[in-house]
């Protein structure tokens, strides 16, 4: 939560960021946006349970084109949380990304040299419920993923396709907890894990129909050295709704596959690699810059 409030503290030196590469070869768009829902029941013949929920996501990206450079950012936070009755609350949703790409156009084409790094993590800690007590499985840094490669881009205006023969990923697991019990692919007691492969990271965004655009983000890595056969997934889609100036609804879905993520199945015990899915659809009040 911490780190929410940071991120919240440093917003307004962003606002004034954008200000200052006003009319300059700067492209900048961004947008905050609060879905939060609440259900209180007394005496309700028909039962259920009181709860409320929150989601908050900043959008932010700040890209540059001079001849044939070209230099795209981009910064993608959420955090949500659901409370029931008098239980704790519990966090729903939770990401931190940030993202850098440099290009240089090759030749007359829409083909370019790039060069990317990556990072992603999340604000707080989570936790498995199915454990008494609750068991801390992972928290900022733990992990945290950083991403470097080298390769060649095919832009639209649209559509972004970037094959990256060479692409270095770090898994970082800070927690000495973690660490030891070896999540998230990290041998145990160690706080890294390098590995060396190939990345296809895909992008595309458009307007398809009147006040609703589409968000994809498909990223898909190989290691060269252990299974490689074992492709890494995490395939985001994002759709948003404008209903005017500051309302908005959003569908949000997020699929990944990760082998060197091990998930407990609660019936079994057995740990294993697993698909991870995440759907998330609000309705709330929406401010763009």
């Amino acid at each position: 939560m911490k780190k929410l409030l940071i991120v919240l503290l440093l917003f307004p030196f962003a606002l004034y960021a954008q200000d200052a590469v006003k009319d300059t070869l700067w492209t900048t768009s961004g947008s905050t946006t609060l879905n939060f829902s609440q259900v209180s029941l007394s005496n309700w013949a028909a039962g259920g349970k009181s709860s409320m929920s929150g989601l908050f996501m900043i959008n932010y990206a700040a890209n540059y084109k001079k001849d044939k450079l070209s230099w795209d950012n981009s910064v993608d936070l959420r955090y949500g949380f659901i409370k029931e009755k008098d239980d704790d609350s519990r966090k729903s949703d939770d990401l931190m990304e940030f993202t850098s790409k440099l290009g240089i156009e090759a030749g007359e084409s829409k083909w370019y040299y790039s060069g990317l790094l990556s990072f992603k993590s999340q604000f707080a800690s989570g936790y498995n419920y199915d454990k008494d007590p609750k068991e801390e499985i992972s928290k900022f840094m733990a992990p945290g993923y950083l991403t470097a490669a080298l390769g060649m881009d095919y832009k639209t205006d649209d559509l972004s396709v970037m094959l990256a023969p060479v692409t270095g990923k770090f898994t970082f697991v800070t927690d000495d907890v973690l660490s030891e019990a070896g999540s998230f692919g990290v041998d145990p007691g160690s706080n890294v894990r390098a590995e060396l492969g190939a990345n296809v990271r895909v992008e595309y965004k458009k307007e398809v129909l009147k006040n609703v655009t589409l968000e994809s983000k498909l990223n898909l890595f190989s290691n060269y050295m252990e299974k490689p056969q074992n492709v890494d997934v995490d395939w985001k889609v994002q759709i948003n709704m404008k209903v005017n100036d500051y309302l908005s609804a959003n569908l949000i879905t997020q699929m990944i596959y990760d082998d060197d993520v091990k998930i407990e199945d609660p019936d079994t015990g057995i740990s294993g690699a697993r698909l991870q899915f995440m759907e998330s659809f609000g309705v709330g009040l929406t401010y763009k810059f």
